[in-house]
């Protein structure tokens, strides 16, 4: 392997090593004993939830060629997978609030241990089948669990801001260390045990079942709206006012999906980024190098939040400009750097100065996860955060759609100008927020020094 990887890979090991180890008194939070136990708690449920999530990931599209599908059949797969967590996902996500938070945890364990077993058909039917219960349980997985959490935190009467220090370990160990090991140990069951390409998906349901027991050992039940009578299209109702009615959570949403749309077009497209000529790149260690980046997110985020200044409000417009910065790389070197042309070889100079600006995006990853969840728990109104929540991943869904099926229609560069682009506006929409929320804040402080001023005038007039 080029020294290059190795190179990038320890500067970024090194980064996050320094990072955590040199945490001062004002980097961290100080908590009491009955907080770090909750928090302790939801970590291993996410991290285990997290390590069944990745362990499939690398596997998906090579499981299916395995069986001999074409690009085709396999693109239609992946489109079903994110239509049913548009379609379906959305609704049943949505129940979480009436039904409860921790009743939908235990779904999505039981969701993707079942798109886990359906793996081992061969007949499209069934894997079709498999990516529909797929998608349904990444909706719960991103929003029943963060439903939950900040439901509890806020029962138990913790401090908002120890909120952020959940958050962010949550994406240091989910997104970043358990994304890592569960690479390498998918790797060690098809290729050094030579299992086959089924063995990541069996332990992964594994992970998922040890999750789910923790669950409903040790979490208590939460609702959102807990009102008598109200039917799944009053949620939906009640949850479209709150997003037209409040700019704050309008503006959230749109931020949501445009960075997490480009982010998944990020991952379909970096191996053709890095490969145009048949490049031959080590995928699983890049993938690697990747999430390592997310985790030296993670680590400077953790940093920022726990601090009351800047606000996530503020510092993510530098983010979403870095971002915008990062994927438009591609683009400038096409036209700074002349191909070779040679086919195979090793990574050419473009795909490292790529791979360099793509560990950057990954970064920028690592510090939008715990940053939006902060701002989510805000925002977003208690009695309809799971529906919300799900709202956002609709246009994130249709986006992901449309460009799965039109893939091979635009030229690389163009897709990754598209992102750039979506990265920038969320930015501009980023400084909005901001401003929008400072208004607010600056006229509450406002009133509330009036009503303070005329109560103390009360007593001298009289």
């Amino acid at each position: 392997m080029e020294i290059f990887y190795f190179l990038v890979f320890g500067g970024l090991a090194a980064v996050v090593a320094v990072l955590e180890f040199s945490k001062s008194n004002k980097d961290r939070v100080n908590t009491p004993t009955a907080f770090n136990s909750f928090k302790n708690n939801y970590l291993v449920v996410y991290s285990l939830m997290m390590a069944g999530d990745w362990l499939q990931g690398p596997y998906v599209y090579y499981l299916y060629s395995q069986y001999g599908y074409g690009k085709g059949d396999i693109g239609q797969l992946f489109i079903a997978g994110f239509g049913s967590s548009m379609l379906f996902g959305t609704i049943v996500g949505s129940l979480a609030d009436k039904q409860g938070r921790k009743r939908a945890c235990v779904t999505y364990c039981i969701t993707y241990i079942l798109s886990c077993i359906t793996k081992h058909s061969p007949h499209y039917k069934v894997l079709m089948l498999g990516r529909v219960l797929g998608g349904i349980a990444t909706s719960l997985l991103f929003s029943a669990f963060e439903s939950w959490l900040v439901a509890e935190h806020f029962k138990r009467g913790f401090d908002q801001q120890w909120l952020s220090v959940t958050f962010s370990k949550a994406i240091f160990l989910g997104n970043g260390l358990v994304a890592i090991l569960s690479g390498l140990f998918g790797n060690v069951l098809v290729d050094t045990l030579a299992l086959g390409p089924v063995a990541p998906f069996d332990a992964a349901a594994c992970f998922l079942a040890i999750g789910m027991a923790v669950i409903m050992s040790s979490w208590p039940e939460n609702y959102g709206d807990a009102s008598e009578g109200k039917d799944l299209l009053s949620q939906f109702k009640a949850a479209a006012v709150a997003i037209a009615s409040d700019e704050k959570i309008a503006l959230l949403g749109a931020i949501q999906s445009l960075f997490e749309g480009s982010m998944y077009t990020f991952v379909f497209l970096w191996t053709p980024a890095l490969s145009p000529s048949g490049e031959d790149i080590p995928h699983g260690f890049i993938f690697a190098t990747f999430m390592l980046a997310s985790m030296l997110g993670s680590s400077v985020a953790s940093r920022l939040l726990a601090r009351s200044s800047p606000k996530a409000e503020s510092y993510m417009q530098i983010v979403f400009l870095i971002s915008a910065a990062a994927l438009m790389l591609p683009v400038i070197t096409s036209f700074l750097v002349v191909p070779t042309g040679v086919k195979g070889g090793g990574i050419s100079f473009s795909g490292c100065i790529q791979l360099m600006g793509f560990c950057a995006f990954e970064a920028c990853v690592g510090i939008f996860w715990p940053s939006i969840m902060k701002m989510r728990s805000q925002y977003i109104p208690e009695e309809a955060r799971s529906t919300i929540m799900n709202f956002f991943r609709i246009p994130l869904n249709i986006f992901v759609c449309v460009v799965l099926y039109n893939v091979d229609a635009f030229p690389i560069i163009v897709m990754f100008g598209m992102c750039s682009i979506f990265l920038f506006v969320a930015s501009l929409l980023q400084r909005r927020l901001m401003f929008i929320a400072e208004l607010q804040k600056s006229k509450s402080q406002d009133w509330t020094a009036m009503r303070e001023l005329g109560t103390e005038e009360e007593p001298l007039n009289a």
